[in-house]
């Protein structure tokens, strides 16, 4: 069975960290119906979806992602790199001690799930502003089943925003962010919609954000069962498709 690990909007999300997009209003009631939507989507999906904790006094705790690496053998709780989210762990780790046996990043080593893309034994970790060369060789030591590489990025949040995995041995990506990796066949995702790489796939079904036709197409084109959800205020957050869940076989 498929766990997705979700949490609730905090009302204070307009007070959200933002890196590499300016800070416009969000629509709090608007966003909480958006990531209702999402969570029903994921359940029809076939996910048992749970909340963790409510956390309204911390702005991204919305984005769970970024709080765990989930792995068969484990769930490492992260370090996130902005200090005021690392309030979110705890809940995290109480939610996840019944699936898993838990490891920890431990500091200065700072890493956000978001820039941790794993497909199969292999694990790639962005570099990027919110992670450490030090976390990435804690996680490699943590699990030494594992192939981890080390990716640098450009001008974005994190790995997941410049490239997710859509099955198939396929990467959709954003080649301004980020150099292709060996290997797998690659989708560009469109000029115009250059935060259209994180995608989120459920079984056979890509979950793409509806702002970015474009390239759901091209996914479309190449043979996949593509779903769009409207996730346009959490996206003001600095916030994409994976960012908003944990999914793991329990």
């Amino acid at each position: 069975m498929k766990i997705a690990l979700t949490r609730a909007v905090s009302p204070n999300i307009d007070h959200c960290e933002l890196s590499h997009v300016a800070r416009t209003p969000i629509d709090y009631t608007r966003a909480v119906e958006q990531h209702a939507e999402y969570e029903r989507v994921l359940s029809e999906l076939g996910c048992s979806v749970r909340r963790i904790d409510p956390a309204p006094a911390m702005p991204d705790a919305v984005f769970v992602e970024d709080t765990a690496i989930v792995v068969d053998e484990l769930a490492i709780i992260t370090r996130p790199g902005a200090e005021s989210r690392r309030s979110e762990i705890a809940s995290t780790a109480a939610a996840l001690g019944e699936f898993r046996t838990l490891a920890h990043i431990t500091e200065p080593a700072t890493i956000d799930g978001g820039d941790v893309l794993r497909i199969g034994k292999r694990i790639w970790i962005g570099m990027s502003d919110r992670s450490s060369n030090e976390a990435a060789a804690q996680v490699s030591a943590l699990l030494p089943g594992y192939e981890v590489t080390r990716v640098p990025l450009r001008d974005c949040l994190h790995l997941k925003t410049a490239v997710t995995y859509a099955g198939r041995n396929t990467l959709v990506i954003n080649p301004a962010c980020v150099d292709p990796i060996d290997g797998f066949d690659i989708i560009e995702v469109d000029p115009s919609e250059p935060f259209a790489s994180n995608v989120l796939t459920i079984g056979d079904v890509v979950l793409c954000a509806a702002a970015f036709p474009r390239t759901a197409q091209r996914l479309r084109d190449r043979g996949f069962t593509v779903r769009e959800i409207d996730a346009s205020e959490l996206a003001k957050a600095e916030g994409g498709l994976t960012c908003c869940s944990v999914i793991f076989e329990a």
